[in-house]
């Protein structure tokens, strides 16, 4: 693993971009699970907690009668991931410490960049917004009128012309969103927790990440996507498993991939 000397950003943290192999991806999903086997208890409520917000989701949609939405915001909920989970990377610090997790520490490794990672939380939150509005406008445009009811949500969407389009239009969409948001969050949140800086360097040492590990970081954001949406689509019951795998393997991610110069103020060695 080579490692590439890159300022964040003039006068900011310096740090060293590691160059990484799309190998990896398999090395950090597998600490991801072994992470999960190890903290068990703490690795499931955080997930079940989230299995739970999907099917409150899905009935309240259907409920009022936006069934069809259940689809593209699930697919919302994969931008906005990586901030849920920052409570699963202080776990995977902890652990990486020699530290037991405890939910009391847990959220204590959070607090003292907090202000930071809420910011960060706001912008996702921002994307997630613009996705559910652009679904909205996409019903619209190809259906003239509002979202369907999940009753027709088959026959009208998948088995009709004007359905293929609007799923075609908007997956290119959702994936120039989910490009641009893996490419700012890769990396910055567990940085955040890790480190008192700042969103705006965080983000730049993410966007860094990325170009100097384009075939990898594609590997991983495919890895992520693939396993998030087999996960919804079993009822979302797969997410109690894999929202806090991915969520280690992320931490473990971006231990590879980033190493902060100034290592004597790092809590932790890496």
């Amino acid at each position: 693993m080579k490692e590439t000397d890159e300022p964040a950003s003039p006068g900011r943290i310096p740090v060293r971009i590691n160059d990484v192999s799309v190998d990896h991806t398999g090395t950090w999903l597998q600490k991801g699970w072994r992470d999960v086997r190890d903290a068990p208890l703490e690795s499931l409520l955080y997930g079940g907690f989230f299995t739970a917000v999907g099917y409150l989701l899905t009935f309240g949609l259907h409920d009022a009668g936006l069934g069809s939405l259940v689809l593209p915001l699930s697919g919302g909920f994969l931008l906005i991931a990586p901030i849920l989970a920052v409570g699963l990377y202080s776990i995977a610090r902890e652990r990486e410490a020699g530290r037991k997790p405890t939910f009391l520490s847990m959220w204590a490794g959070v607090a003292p960049n907090f202000g930071q990672i809420a910011i960060m939380g706001v912008l996702m939150m921002m994307f997630f917004f613009w996705w559910a509005l652009i679904a909205r406008a996409l019903f619209a445009i190809f259906f003239v009128g509002e979202p369907l009811t999940m009753d027709h949500f088959v026959r009208n969407v998948l088995f009709s012309t004007s359905g293929i389009w609007m799923i075609a239009v908007g997956t290119v969409v959702g994936g120039i969103l989910a490009g641009i948001l893996f490419s700012m969050s890769v990396v910055s949140i567990p940085l955040l927790l890790d480190r008192d800086i700042d969103v705006a360097t965080a983000i730049t040492v993410s966007i860094l990440v990325c170009k100097h590990n384009p075939r990898a970081m594609f590997g991983w954001a495919a890895a992520l996507g693939v396993i998030s949406a087999f996960a919804m689509a079993l009822f979302f019951i797969g997410l109690a498993v894999a929202l806090p795998m991915l969520a280690y393997a992320s931490w473990h991610a971006y231990r590879d991939l980033v190493t902060v110069r100034d290592r004597a103020e790092l809590d932790i060695a890496v």
